[in-house]
């Protein structure tokens, strides 16, 4: 009787461990829903709603502000501000709440929260020293926002995490070792971020280039100026200066010969402004 009732309990361990497999698997479908980025039709996976993505945005800003010193009612944070609408407003997203902060510090970077909180240093507006040029940037920031590419990473990185559990589970139920099912898990996590996670980040900056230059066609800045920002931000990589802008990748290099190919596309929206701002210095 022991030995038919020793026999049982592993097959119901592993039947409740192959139900759990099942119930996180069904949870994580629940969870994603299919969009498509706009212009370029890329298939995503989000599993976060606009509103949750609008009080994260805020919520991360407010914390980085407190941190940051945040530079107004200076010539670098109008310019900033009055790039930032032009391009915010041919996003056609009424429904974001756009923000253009300026922060000062010496760092060539700048980054857009979900819900379209935007934020460029001063060390970037050194390099970007044409309205145009900063543009190609703002462009690209708003361009996260207008793909949904916070969410999409966030929701990737939940399946991931589900995916990983329900490897572990698989494994403990199999071998009857946590041990086993740890380094599984871990092997899991790591083989997903080498294909998919960091793939996808490369994917999405070239998705924000695309949508980018596109933006400031639309917005009346000369495209061609963000192959020319790029070309400095090349030479500056060249002199050994440290660039957080480039961080995820692509290089500069790649990001110039991926520009220049969609600059025809781009140029059919272009209609140069008159106010002059497309391509004057600093707004001149």
């Amino acid at each position: 009787m022991n030995g038919v009732a020793g026999a049982a309990a592993p097959r119901r361990t592993r039947g409740a461990a192959r139900l759990l497999v099942l119930v996180l698997c069904a949870l994580l479908l629940g969870l994603a829903g299919c969009a498509k980025a706009p212009y370029t039709g890329r298939s995503q996976l989000i599993m976060y709603s606009e509103a949750d993505e609008a009080k994260m945005g805020l919520a991360a800003m407010q914390q980085v502000l407190k941190k940051e010193k945040e530079v107004t009612g200076t010539p670098e944070s109008a310019r900033v501000e009055r790039v930032g609408r032009r391009i915010a407003a041919v996003a056609e997203r009424p429904q974001y709440r756009w923000e253009f902060h300026t922060i000062e510090k010496d760092v060539v970077n700048a980054f857009c929260l979900p819900g379209g909180k935007v934020a460029v240093y001063t060390g970037l507006l050194e390099v970007a020293d044409t309205d145009a040029e900063l543009a190609a940037v703002v462009g690209h920031e708003v361009a996260h926002a207008l793909a949904r590419h916070s969410n999409e990473k966030m929701s990737r990185a939940r399946m991931v995490q589900v995916g990983q559990l329900a490897t572990m589970v698989g494994v403990a139920a199999a071998s009857g070792s946590s041990q086993a099912a740890q380094a599984v898990g871990d092997s899991y996590a790591g083989a997903m971020n080498m294909a998919v996670m960091l793939p996808n980040s490369r994917e999405m900056e070239y998705e924000a280039d695309h949508i980018g230059l596109l933006l400031m066609a639309k917005a009346g800045y000369d495209p061609h100026a963000a192959i020319t920002f790029w070309q400095k931000m090349l030479k500056q990589a060249g002199g050994g200066r440290k660039s957080d802008f480039t961080s995820t990748h692509p290089t500069e290099a790649k990001r110039i010969d991926a520009l220049k190919a969609m600059l025809p596309e781009a140029m059919r929206y272009y209609r140069p402004r008159d106010d002059g701002g497309g391509a004057s210095p600093a707004g001149k």
